[in-house]
């Protein structure tokens, strides 16, 4: 008790626990994807494949990494191909993305508002969301089959343009942004929460993440690190005239109105990284919380607070 109210427990290892975990020993089908522009991607894909056939499972593989996989000759065509990403999906239980968080982002688009299981398997470089290194992945295999993992549903935000015309990414996992491209001098971003202004930013530009984007862009600026499950949207500015300006954490029920008063300035508005549109031109975007989540696995012995200090290296001592 703190005072007179009573402290609330929150397990961090299983905060957001899905409802599509499915039973355990089931014959499971994996589908494979990944960034195909790494190297060291192709061996151990094919490697993966050998194992869950001999595991009694199956693969079903993206059209890009099939096609890769059989221009190297590693595979034949064969149970594993989809005929197209629709496909792809729809034949898979658990999705497994190798690569780095980048590849991870980028399948999350891919998959809209599918809400399938994903793995990330780390090739790249920190690993927060692929969690999972290639060295453990056989092992981490037979934990899934027994049904031994936990699913986290993250938070995802929604966009929209005050005018017709249609965003191609309309969903981000980590953030979205708003930011000068281009052109010198400051931008000046309006922002209302909830039909209440919240602040006219002169900055670079202007970031909208999820708990699980504040360890992302916006962590570079300073913002604060959110756990997942605290249901929180975070505003941060990039590189803002004021030096009282601070990041802002607001409810995930909110409803964020993003306007630029420089219709004659460039810039662009990003969904997790990638351009979306070029010279906004003084629209209005909307951002909130979707109506969906993106479904994460992790394992018993994995939990939020041990990755933090793993991939930051919180308490790690200088070797001598």
């Amino acid at each position: 008790m703190i005072g007179s109210l009573p402290v609330p427990h929150v397990d961090f290892r299983r905060t957001g626990l899905s409802e599509h975990q499915p039973p355990a020993d089931l014959r499971m089908r994996f589908g494979i994807t990944g960034n195909t522009q790494k190297d060291g991607l192709w061996n151990p894909v094919a490697d993966l494949i050998s194992f869950l056939e001999e595991s009694d499972h199956s693969a079903v593989l993206h059209p890009n990494i099939e096609r890769g996989l059989l221009d190297r000759d590693l595979i034949s065509k064969g149970a594993s191909h989809a005929e197209s990403i629709d496909d792809f999906f729809q034949r898979s239980d658990v999705i497994l993305s190798f690569g780095g968080d980048g590849t991870l982002l980028n399948t999350v688009a891919e998959l809209g508002t599918r809400e399938i299981p994903i793995l990330g398997v780390n090739h790249g470089r920190l690993g927060f969301l692929a969690n999972v290194e290639g060295a453990e992945l056989e092992g981490r295999i037979e934990n899934l089959a027994k049904g031994d993992y936990v699913v986290d549903q993250r938070l995802v935000l929604q966009a929209e343009l005050d005018s017709e015309r249609e965003l191609m990414l309309p969903y981000a996992l980590n953030e979205f942004t708003i930011q000068r491209s281009g052109d010198a001098g400051l931008l000046a971003i309006n922002v209302e929460v909830d039909n209440i202004h919240l602040n006219t930013y002169w900055a670079d530009g202007l970031i909208i993440s999820t708990p699980t984007g504040s360890t992302a862009y916006s962590m570079a600026l300073g913002g604060p690190i959110m756990a997942p499950g605290c249901g929180s949207i975070l505003i941060t500015p990039i590189a803002p005239h004021a030096l009282s300006v601070r990041p802002v954490v607001i409810p995930d029920t909110s409803v964020i109105r993003v306007r630029t008063l420089d219709a004659d300035k460039s810039h662009i508005l990003t969904s997790d990284g990638v351009n979306e549109i070029d010279a906004l031109k003084g629209d209005g975007v909307t951002v909130c919380k979707a109506s969906h989540h993106v479904h994460l696995i992790r394992f018993p012995d994995q939990d939020y607070f041990s990755t933090l200090r793993t991939k930051l290296m919180w308490g790690a001592r200088k070797s001598s």
